[in-house]
């Protein structure tokens, strides 16, 4: 911030290496390592120097935010591109992190794209990231790696649904955060609405660091809440920044606002909260230091503000990801030792130690399988030997290279704290990388479970091979796709987060692959659970000459309490050997088959535990697949009396809609089933907050442009799995019945 915005910073990245007080010597290891050579092998001091210039950054927040807007202005200020474009493609172009053409035909971000850029002399390894709650997986995967994010907030709109989720997904993971409130060029902008969401909605201990001078349509330029200095932005795209002192009118509003900043810090930093209680005058560097501080600790948000469509604020932000943001060896990362009983080992980030490299992502490029690393400790180069610690195999890194969108520039070499990408890799997001030596693996990312299903078949046989190649690549890209076959209809089944989520993919398909398809009904994905208890004595006897199989088992199913992390548990209270131990893994399996498919619609039952309490085995006619085939019939044989019971995905819709249209919008909802959670005002818009049936909810945004003249708009996310109605049940096992009929 303040006055270190120079030319130099923003147009000569490299030369500025050679400024300042660094020495001759580790400039030149940073050379090498921007130019991608080959480094010799570094003392901890220089290693550790060249890790506290690199930051790995997300840019996440609500659809339709200004993140992809915000990165391309990034891109721009830091030499990375030499004009903007902006998204959607209007001048032809469309943003340059936008580079699938159906993400700029929906002017939407569908995959997390990464790049690197310089600012002054630090790397900033970028991943801008989908708003919509259907590409969620693309947020978590990059905030898996990352070690701070910036939360990009709407100054009209605030914090909306999906900043919600994201924000939730940042505490996953304990991610340091910055916020940025953009669009503050926009009519109905306040900034100052949006911090009081921030601490209310989320719960943040949050002040802004930075006041706009002026709103609106009258938005000129900002006031440095930590430097005391004014900022204007001029020039064609804002690159040329003014550094004044702050207007008259607004000295006393930026006093207030300062005392806020250091008041919200002191309640969470000693160091501060001495001088402050104290009285006496903090400094700049204090207040860096201390807002630096308690990013990291996860005690404090900062808030910054701006208009990256108006050029607006950018710089000030990537000096407050330099300034706030942690580098790689400021997060505490962990592996765990596969050869300790999974002993948990912290990763220091040193050159020199074992290679240790999470694949985040996969992606079919020109050249075959991208995979993408996070690379936590060690080095990985080219044409070196790298094991999968998950499956054990042996593969040469062919080709190492850094991502700029769908640009790639190779490498030779990358060390820690670095994100690239390595062609010609067989392996599934989520597989850790290491030389050999270790047999370490990182902790994996939370996985959503799908909640729609379709039906999907080639419009024509000779499309069969593309069509099975398509699928098989969008399951390895896309933990949250899943492919399966119905046994009954013969019928491929694609499920995913939504019906924007599968619609990409059908289009993908055809735009890809060049195979057109027939899509049926979307269909929910329901579940079954159990309401009671219900015993079970089975015994499973067959006798058709030579050996038989003999397996009896005793014991009762349950439900398990509805905020059970676990959807089922295997139980042995079998007291005594009446079932030799060698067995009771086959009982488990037997149990796991019987709840893929219940007998009330065919969906998996979840909320169940099984327990097994006595039986009976033969001394030669037993064996793991009478029993296994034992358990299996006995949990169907119970089942029914357990007053089985169906599930439904319950979603949480967030809506925004002219106040005058409240009562269409507010009885539509109600029609669908919906109960409404909250409902406030936002200028002349109503929010509503709602649970809805995601089976009720098909085709619902025709029917909200429809009731309010196309000025409604709504979000939505999974909430949970609830019981579904007594006569939606039974209409459920009809409509089965009249299928299989």
């Amino acid at each position: 911030m303040g006055r270190r915005i120079a030319a130099s910073r923003l147009f000569a990245p490299v030369r500025s290496l050679f400024s300042g007080n660094a020495s001759l010597e580790s400039n030149r290891h940073l050379v090498r390592h921007f130019a991608g050579l080959a480094r010799p092998k570094e003392d901890p001091c220089t290693w550790k120097e060249r890790m506290e210039k690199i930051r790995n950054i997300g840019i996440s927040a609500h659809i339709d935010s200004g993140k992809t807007t915000l990165t391309e202005r990034i891109l721009f200020y830091t030499g990375r591109i030499n004009e903007i474009h902006e998204v959607r493609g209007k001048d032809g172009v469309g943003a340059k992190m936008d580079s699938m053409d159906l993400e700029r035909e929906r002017g939407i971000t569908i995959q997390s794209a990464a790049t690197h850029c310089t600012w002054g002399d630090h790397q900033i390894n970028i991943i801008d990231t989908p708003g919509h709650v259907d590409f969620t997986i693309e947020v978590e995967r990059a905030l898996r790696v990352l070690d701070g994010a910036i939360l990009v907030l709407c100054g009209v709109g605030g914090v909306q649904s999906q900043s919600i989720t994201v924000d939730r997904q940042m505490r996953r993971y304990d991610v340091p955060r910055l916020a940025f409130v953009n669009k503050l060029d926009r009519t109905g902008a306040d900034p100052w609405k949006v911090i009081e969401q921030l601490r209310k909605k989320l719960r943040h201990n949050c002040a802004a660091v930075q006041i706009p001078i002026g709103l609106e349509d009258e938005f000129q330029g900002l006031v440095d809440l930590v430097h005391n200095k004014a900022f204007y932005f001029t020039g064609t795209h804002g690159e040329i920044i003014k550094e004044v002192e702050i207007p008259q009118d607004l000295v006393a509003f930026a006093a207030e606002k300062r005392h806020t900043l250091i008041e919200a810090i002191s309640e969470v930093d000693d160091v501060l909260a001495e001088k402050f209680i104290a009285d006496e005058p903090i400094t700049a560097n204090e207040l860096l230091a201390a807002i630096r501080r308690t990013v990291i600790s996860l005690k404090f948000f900062p808030v910054f503000m701006g208009s990256a469509y108006k050029n607006k604020g950018v710089q000030l932000l990537l000096n407050g990801v330099i300034d706030f943001l942690p580098c790689p060896i400021e997060v505490s990362n962990y592996a765990l030792d596969q050869k300790k009983k999974e002993e948990k080992v912290e990763l220091t980030g040193s050159p020199d130690g074992p290679l240790v490299g999470l694949a985040f992502k996969l992606e079919e490029g020109r050249f075959g399988q991208l995979t993408y690393l996070r690379i936590y400790e060690g080095v990985i180069r080219k044409g070196e030997m790298i094991v999968n610690a998950n499956t054990g195999k042996k593969v040469k890194v062919p080709r190492l290279v850094r991502m700029h969108a769908d640009d790639m520039e190779d490498i030779q070499e990358a060390g820690a704290g670095e994100i690239v990408a390595v062609f010609g890799i067989d392996c599934a997001s989520g597989d850790t990388f290491t030389d050999g030596s270790v047999k370490y693996t990182m902790t994996s990312m939370n996985v959503p479970e799908p909640v729609m299903s379709l039906a999907i078949t080639p419009a024509n046989r000779d499309s069969l091979p593309n069509f099975s190649k398509a699928l098989n690549r969008f399951q390895r890209e896309d933990p949250t796709f899943r492919i399966s076959l119905d046994q009954e209809s013969g019928q491929t089944i694609m499920s995913g987060m939504g019906e924007l989520h599968l619609d990409i993919y059908v289009e993908r398909m055809r735009r890809e692959y060049k195979v057109e398809t027939t899509v049926g009904k979307p269909q929910v994905n329901f579940r079954e659970t159990i309401t009671q208890r219900a015993d079970f004595d089975y015994l499973h006897k067959k006798q058709s000459g030579g050996q038989g199989q003999y397996g009896r088992v005793i014991g009762y199913i349950e439900p398990l309490p509805e905020d059970s992390e676990k959807k089922f548990e295997f139980e042995n209270m079998m007291i005594g050997q009446a079932i030799p131990s060698s067995y009771i893994p086959a009982i488990e399996k037997g149990f796991l088959e019987a709840i893929n498919s219940g007998s009330l619609i065919g969906f998996p039952v979840e909320r169940v535990r099984y327990v097994l309490v006595d039986g009976a085995a033969h001394s030669v006619d037993s064996s793991e697949l009478a029993f296994k085939l034992a358990a299996l019939y006995a949990f169907r044989q119970c089942y029914a009396a357990a007053n089985p019971t169906i599930l439904e995905p319950i979603m949480s819709v967030e809506l925004k809609a002219p106040v005058e249209f409240q009562g269409s919008v507010t009885g539509d909802l109600n029609k669908r089933k919906g109960i409404i959670v909250s409902s406030g005002q936002e200028g002349d818009d109503c929010v509503l907050m709602a649970h809805v049936p995601l089976n009720n909810m098909f085709g619902y945004s025709t029917a909200l442009r429809s009731m309010t003249q196309g000025k409604g708009e709504f979000s939505m996310e999974y909430y949970q799995h609830a019981q579904v109605p007594k006569e939606t049940q039974q209409k459920l096992i009809l409509e089965l019945k009249k299928t299989k009929g």
